[in-house]
């Protein structure tokens, strides 16, 4: 928890007089270039903790806090999608997979994506800055790292799924699983039977597993990337900013 006292503690005070004019219901978020994630509403004001006020996101050590929708969202409990805030520990990364649904990603820190290029047959690498914003199409493979020495925060937001549903990250393991069964037609009207999203279209899971793989391996040998010194440079003067307009 932020201890009150000297800068941290002000910043916190300052979320506290915000807190106090806020309308019932309303809920301000300060997501700090530390990792530190700020929270006001009208009870009051404190530091959100990932294992008090976050779930598990995909992988150990990375935490989600649903903004709409639920980590049960699914066709069949639709919210339409769920906007999420994730904190993605330093130096690390999650495990490939692919979403049933479209998925969109602003990235607040210095973050890494691997996209499987099916087309061309490649990984495309790409290094993401805080501000950046990607938009990854429904069964593309992918990853998504921290190159920072920092917690990253990210918003993301899934068309139809949450974490909960076996459709939300499809890892190579899962995918091999799902090419080498002989998965039954299950009927929507039967309860206990609904047809996922994934299983109403043609997918090739030999071949998702195949791509997933090539992006686990790319990870592997390359690693996550670096935070460039121009980028460190950045950082310090982004942190120098969030103290000089943080709330007082």
């Amino acid at each position: 928890m932020v201890v009150i006292g000297g800068r941290e503690g002000d910043v916190l005070r300052g979320m506290e007089r915000i807190a106090r004019e806020l309308p019932y219901g309303v809920e301000v978020f300060s997501l700090r270039p530390d990792g530190v994630v700020l929270f006001a509403d009208r009870d009051g004001a404190r530091e959100l903790g990932p294992r008090e006020d976050f779930l598990r996101f995909i992988d150990a050590g990375q935490f989600a806090h649903y903004l709409v929708g639920d980590a049960h969202t699914s066709p069949e409990r639709p919210s339409n999608a769920t906007f999420k805030l994730g904190v993605v520990g330093p130096r690390s990364a999650f495990t490939p997979h692919a979403h049933g649904g479209e998925h969109i990603v602003l990235s607040l820190g210095h973050a890494a994506c691997g996209l499987y290029d099916a087309p061309r047959g490649r990984v495309t690498e790409l290094r993401l800055f805080p501000g950046a914003m990607i938009r990854i199409p429904e069964m593309m493979p992918h990853s998504f790292a921290n190159r920072g020495a920092k917690p990253l925060h990210i918003l993301a937001a899934n068309t139809g799924f949450g974490i909960d549903h076996e459709d939300y990250a499809i890892t190579a393991d899962e995918a091999e699983r799902r090419a080498t069964d002989v998965l039954p037609r299950r009927d929507p009207a039967v309860p206990g039977t609904a047809v996922g999203t994934v299983e109403r279209v043609a997918t090739d899971y030999g071949l998702l597993a195949a791509s997933l793989r090539d992006i686990e391996r790319r990870q592997r040998i390359r690693g996550i990337g670096a935070v460039s010194v121009r980028e460190r440079l950045a950082a310090r003067l982004r942190r120098a900013a969030s103290r000089l307009e943080a709330p007082r």
